[in-house]
């Protein structure tokens, strides 16, 4: 089928227009470009009268938000249900921490959680989910007095003051029994990595990117939560490395069920989804954390258009199958870190659903390795990065 590329400039006054290339959204910049082929690129034109006159965004009156609990039901069901095991934590563990909303929180229940897959990843690790389903990173705007003795926010910062102790946990996650026992189990100065991912939720409760659009509490905007709940995890965990994940890439439709466009085109009163993925993307940088992309194309794997049916439930939640996906891209960097395996495999490792394989492990071959990671190799060849050992890096036998 033939293909096109359509450039999105991605702020509220964005332009559309044709490009011959794809790019990505920079921590400094406002680009974002989506590939999809004809039939689609003619489907999105012609659902939003915005879209076709002058070129500029798709502003949604009425976004349908699906919710994690009506969509559960149409999840991959690839792997049978089963007990999930109490994490046990202990000095020799790899200690993680996963800390969202629904997207992280979504397949606890039957252990197919991405806290859990990228646990099963990463060699003796043990992985603490505290997703909630609807919340978001900034502090929600029903909230008026932040203030620590009477805070009663399960948002980001919620979180992060519950784990340093700032705030009354067993009365603010009293309905979240699941969250409060894993907050309980949690030493701080024993955690490893911190997993964050917020933003769809952000989007769709119109709260502000960062504090210049927004007088009052900087708590209330996208940036300015992030930043301080990072401050917060940074000062009861010094030795832990802090992962800031972007919202995941969505497509969206009204409340009548007609296509209004993706997370690139679609803005609800604020911006695009995929603009909430830059703020992200700049607490990452200022605050100097480990950056995982989970919005652009072309990165790390094919989730966009074409392919969004295989990766989300509901055009926002993410399958079984695209769990599985980004559990293996995840466990990556704690793999690198922890010397299971080269940088190598975490730079150069990309997805495509339709080939995709849970049981399978990326590696690049022993001559790739020699020839373009010539310290690895040599790491490699001395006995280093064991998981990477267990599944055949360092034999003789290249592929």
């Amino acid at each position: 089928m033939k293909k096109k590329f359509i450039g999105l400039v991605a702020g509220l006054t964005s332009v559309v227009m044709l490009t011959c290339g794809c790019s990505s959204i920079g921590s400094d910049a406002d680009a974002a470009f989506e590939y999809i082929n004809d039939e689609l690129a003619t489907g999105l034109s012609g659902t939003s009268e915005e879209a076709t006159q002058g070129g500029t965004l798709i502003f949604a009156e009425d976004i349908y938000q699906p919710m994690l609990e009506e969509s559960s039901s149409v999840a991959s069901t690839t792997k049978e249900e089963e007990p999930q095991e109490e994490p046990q934590a202990d000095d020799d563990k790899v200690v993680m921490v996963f800390i969202g909303d629904s997207q992280i929180e979504n397949g606890r229940d039957s252990g197919t959680d991405l806290a859990s897959l990228v646990s099963e990843r990463v060699p003796n690790s043990v992985a603490y989910n505290l997703g909630i389903g609807g919340t978001t990173a900034a502090l929600e705007h029903s909230t008026s007095d932040a203030s620590l003795d009477k805070w009663d926010s399960i948002s980001f910062n919620g979180i992060a003051y519950s784990l340093a102790g700032k705030v009354d946990k067993d009365r603010v996650f009293a309905n979240y029994p699941v969250v409060l026992d894993n907050l309980n189990k949690i030493d701080p100065e024993e955690v490893d990595y911190y997993f964050i991912e917020y933003g769809a939720n952000d989007f769709f409760t119109k709260m502000p990117l960062d504090k210049t659009q927004f007088e009052g509490n900087p708590l209330h905007s996208y940036y300015e939560a992030l930043e301080v709940g990072v401050s917060t995890l940074k000062d009861i965990s010094p030795n832990a490395k802090i992962v800031m994940m972007t919202p995941f890439y969505g497509i969206y439709k009204d409340s009548q069920g007609k296509f209004l466009g993706d997370s690139y085109v679609v803005s609800y009163g604020v911006d695009t989804l995929a603009n909430y993925a830059r703020k992200a993307l700049n607490v990452a940088e200022d605050k100097k954390l480990i950056d995982f992309d989970a919005m652009n194309d072309n990165k790390k794997c094919d989730l966009y258009l074409d392919t969004a049916e295989e990766y989300l439930m509901d055009g926002t939640h993410l399958t079984e199958k695209g769990r599985n996906v980004f559990a293996r891209l995840l466990a990556h960097i704690p793999n690198f870190y922890e010397e299971n395996e080269p940088y190598a495999y975490l730079e150069n490792d990309y997805i495509k659903i339709n080939e995709f394989d849970p049981e399978d492990y990326f590696m690049i071959s022993d001559s790739e390795l020699e020839e373009r990671y010539p310290e690895a190799y040599e790491k490699l060849k001395a006995g280093a990065y064991p998981l990477a050992r267990e599944h055949g890096a360092g034999s003789d036998d290249d592929d």
